[in-house]
């Protein structure tokens, strides 16, 4: 910092542009290599100061006088420095409140007064007189469906799908731009281009859908202009705008895609001078809720990726590759005779090299483009697909690639963590799970981007929100998200909708894990960001939904019989049953009670809601307390004896108590080990086992887990191409067939959950207080790996470790923000704790016990699974017999104590045993 400022003054929840509440968050860092902050300084041009005796960045409450609706406001912020210096004044943040008064709005909805069909797009158009240039102008613009505004002819703001998916029948939002630049003294005009979106989309599976929100989109928008002279004009949709039908989008859905005929393209219509014809009356749509100011950054187009590849698939057709599956459209420059039509196909993957459209269900994800005669730039516009392949047919002439993007589209959230590590297949497993959290995070947290679905499921979120919050800035994106859930919640007597906002719009049934997000998402923002806000205003909620799941527990604590999804997607579940997995579904319920209830006990003591925090946390105890007598044996097993059920117990500390965790442990030890170190877990179990693992003393088999490369596991899909995470641990079969399950999506970011782990555990860091002000740096070194890297971007700036093995030296560099503090954990070692600043340590790495032979045929197979040597000879051996028997032998072999090798070689001829023996006998 040699000018001695702070560069990074900004509201809390970055991504929001405008202030969504009159007294905004604030947050800032000191850059690297400084001193920590002693105390702060914040000045408004108003002329108000404030000081802050605290070195704390994480979520400054606001200190000046609220802001109005619209008003502007430059903040600067200094710092007094532990060394005595004090920097200079910050440049200034220009805050800009959006929509905060529900009395300030007074727009009317409008729409096409007479569609001819359902869902049919439409062009909107006001015109407006302006006295003077304005000194300032402030539109605030919303829709139910999707809309792109511009004024005078020039788009405002870079916005898509705008504004975005929330529970249309209880919340609307709006966003504000600045748009003094694009007005003009005389007449102005505001023009909108409006499509179906979210609104008239039909949802429902096999068949069932429906509109649930209504059947055309509606627009609504309210411009505020101030002059010179300090008077002010305000200007609103309503009966006097003209709207169109037949312009040049035809039809679009978010899963059918769009139908767009340029030949319709009306030259200037968004211009003044424009002419009367063909534009009729708009009507006014009647609706009760007020728009709110979103609190979720925008959708945006973030980047474009060229072709990477051009194929002809055995059928004939031509298919670009774009080598990453991805969210968004594509942008095409073409050039064609008049009437020339070109068909768009997206999938996901190919099948035996043809495009796999079958995982797509009845979502055709397919954009039709009719040409005007001439040069034209062709995109969709109120729709985005899930993709790596596209389709093209109709081309004029030869086709270029070059002329053909994808576009990527996204909230435009700030990423806030890098990771990297030895191992390439690691590297592009974390890879596929930033890729597949972009895709996925598109207004809403959907489960997947590409089939008839795309719905905001609260199981999915759930298990990852603690990866979301690692990877990318989410605060506001979630906790825009939960107002909805807190909204649909209300309307359902405390129970949680399986998706949100409720599109499916069924009979509610409270399930475990589910509707558990209404409490472990914003414990997850909290715990991420340091804003107690997200708690304040979710507590409500998450109070209602523990109460449901104790009463359904009843007085022995325990929730059983009850519907449960349970560890969704076991691979061990049959393709047409994805809930039948291992583990009972009632420790899954249970131990969810449990963790709510301490959840709530937690909030409620931050909230200094005293009573409440005693009542639930003697109701978590109880529950826990149930939870052991029920489910756990003295003897350190559970009585469903599936990984999850260990992984729950231990990851969410329902047993406590030392010598049981670590006779847990070792059974959940035992458990993956005789899996082949092949995942056997599914939703549930997976954010969990490998944390459960390496925290009750067995890192190896957590590293022989996620280094397994055989189906199912991480690694399985990156050896088979994936560039996202998939649905199913075999969404793609080995031998390139689509699984048979009518779900299979190949962009699904629930199972990639795992990248929490690599970076709080494999590589070393993470939080140990709310808002990162003190870190944990303990590094979990695997075989198989020699060095890892994370790079966090905290509240208070940015944190790393990275490590590396060398020879048996575990050598760590790590890097503490100023402001925070970190707690350093090494093997062997006392913790300690450092602050700010640049570190380095080191330490005697814990010996490897290596396994030895010889063995042979009778050796006991849970000796030989330890033993990479042995597996391997097994391997060559009977692959080289059959590499069909070889698959069914990993698949269907439990590496138990008390079984030999020679017990389960069934079928295999003498020839290939002796080999075999031969090669085991000299390990």
């Amino acid at each position: 910092m040699t000018d001695r400022r702070i560069p990074d003054l900004k509201l809390a929840r970055e991504g929001t542009e405008t202030a969504a509440s009159p007294a905004p968050a604030l947050a800032w860092t000191i850059p690297a290599g400084n001193p920590t902050a002693t105390w702060t300084e914040l000045r408004d041009d108003a002329g108000s100061t404030h000081r802050i005796d605290d070195g704390a960045s994480a979520g400054a409450a606001w200190p000046f006088a609220p802001l109005a609706p619209r008003e502007r406001r430059r903040i600067q912020i200094r710092a007094g420095l532990a060394d005595g210096t004090v920097t200079g004044w910050s440049a200034p943040l220009e805050v800009r409140a959006g929509l905060l008064d529900p009395a300030d709005w007074t727009a009317d909805f409008i729409c096409l007064a007479d569609p001819d069909r359902i869902a049919q797009p439409a062009l909107l158009r006001g015109e407006l007189l302006l006295k003077d240039a304005p000194t300032d102008a402030v539109l605030h613009v919303t829709a139910i469906g999707a809309h792109v505004t511009s004024i005078n002819g020039v788009r405002v703001g870079d916005h898509q799908m705008a504004p975005g998916w929330t529970s249309y029948d209880k919340r609307l939002v709006a966003d504000t731009h600045d748009v003094t630049s694009l007005l003009t003294a005389g007449v102005n005009v505001v023009g909108a281009s409006l499509g179906g979106g979210w609104r008239t989309e039909q949802y429902g599976f096999f068949g069932r859908g429906r509109r649930v929100y209504g059947d055309q989109p509606s627009y609504a928008a309210q411009l505020h202009v101030t002059y010179a002279d300090g008077t002010q004009e305000v200007f609103t949709t309503g009966p006097r705008w003209h709207a169109r039908g037949d312009g040049p989008i035809i039809d679009s859905s978010i899963y059918e895609g769009e139908t767009v005929d340029l030949r319709h393209a009306i030259d200037g219509w968004d211009r003044a001078g424009a002419s009367a014809e063909g534009w009729e009356p708009v009507a006014v749509e009647e609706v009760a809720l007020v728009p709110q100011q979103k609190l979720s950054p925008p959708v945006r187009v973030t980047r474009e990726l060229p072709v990477r590849e051009v194929l002809t698939t055995p059928s004939g057709a031509t298919v670009l590759d774009f080598g990453q599956n991805l969210v968004g459209r594509l942008r095409i420059e073409t050039d064609g005779p008049e009437g020339t039509v070109i068909t768009v196909r997206h999938a996901e993957v190919l099948e035996h090299g043809e495009m796999g459209m079958r995982p797509l269900r009845g979502a055709t994800q397919t954009d039709t483009f009719t040409l005007p005669g001439g040069p034209a730039t062709l995109e969709p516009t109120f729709t985005f697909h899930g993709f790596r392949y596209a389709e093209v047919t109709g081309w004029p002439g030869e086709l270029d690639p070059s002329a053909i993007t994808a576009q990527v589209m996204h909230s435009d959230m700030r990423p806030t963590a890098d990771f990297a590590c030895s191992h390439p297949l690691v590297n592009r497993l974390h890879e596929n799970v930033v890729w597949g959290m972009r895709g996925n995070f598109l207004s809403v947290p959907t489960d997947c981007p590409q089939r008839d679905e795309r719905l905001g499921w609260t199981g999915d979120i759930q298990v990852f929100s603690p990866t979301a919050a690692i990877l990318h800035d989410v605060d506001g994106f979630l906790a825009d998200w939960l107002v909805d859930l807190r909204l649909e919640q209300d309307a359902h007597d405390g129970l949680v909708p399986f998706v949100i906002p409720d599109a499916l719009a069924d009979e509610v049934h409270a399930t475990a894990a589910w509707g558990d997000a209404a409490t472990i998402v914003p414990w997850t923002l909290w715990q991420r960001y340091g804003d107690l806000q997200v708690l304040a205003d979710q507590y409500s909620s998450m109070r209602t939904w523990t109460d449901r799941l104790v009463a359904l527990a009843g007085d022995d604590r325990l929730w059983e019989g009850s519907m449960q999804f349970g560890d969704w997607l076991d691979p061990d579940a049959p393709p047409d049953e994805p809930g039948a997995s291992k583990v009972s579904r009632d420790i899954v319920a249970t131990a969810y009670v449990f963790r709510s209830a301490r959840i709530v006990s937690q909030t409620a003591a931050l909230l200094g809601n005293d009573d409440d925090a005693v009542a639930y946390g003697r109701i978590a105890q109880e529950v826990a307390s149930a939870f052991r007598d029920a489910y756990v044996t003295p003897a350190g097993r559970m009585m469903s004896d599936a990984p999850t059920a260990y992984a729950l117990a231990l990851g969410f500390d329902l047993v406590t108590d030392p010598q049981m965790r670590s006779a847990l442990g070792a059974r959940l030890a035992e458990r993956v080990r005789a899996t082949g170190y092949r995942i056997s877990t599914g939703f549930v179990g997976t954010p969990l086992i490998l944390e459960a693992l390496s925290s009750t003393g067995h890192a190896d088999a957590a590293g022989r887990l996620l280094l397994q490369t055989d189906n199912p596991s991480w690694l399985y899909t990156v050896s088979m191409g994936a560039t996202t995470i998939w649905e199913r641990w075999d969404s793609m079969l080995p031998d390139g067939s689509i699984n048979p399950g009518e779900m299979t999506s190949f962009n699904h970011y629930a199972l990639g959950a795992v990248a929490e782990w690599l970076h709080r555990s494999l590589a070393g860091l993470s939080f140990a207080e709310p808002g990162g002000r003190v870190l944990r740096i303990a590094p979990t070194p695997v075989a198989g790996i020699d060095w890892a890297r994370t790079v966090q971007r905290t509240p208070y700036g940015e944190a790393k470790v990275e490590w590396r093995l060398e020879s048996e030296q575990l050598t760590v560099d790590a890097t503490v923000p100023a402001g925070a503090r970190a707690t350093v954990e090494l093997p062997g070692r006392d913790p300690v704790e450092v602050g700010p600043g640049a570190h380095t340590f080191s330490c005697t790495a814990p010996a490897a016990v290596a396994p030895s032979g010889p063995y042979s045929l009778r050796t006991d197979l849970a000796t030989l699974i330890d033993d990479p040597r042995a597996i391997a000879a097994i391997r060559d051996e009977l692959g080289t017999f059959s590499e069909g028997y070889l698959a069914g032998f990993i698949g269907r072999t439990s590496w138990t104590e008390g079984s030999a090798l020679a017990d389960v070689l069934f079928g295999v001829p003498p020839h290939v045993l002796a080999a075999l023996d031969a090669r085991l006998t000299v390990l």
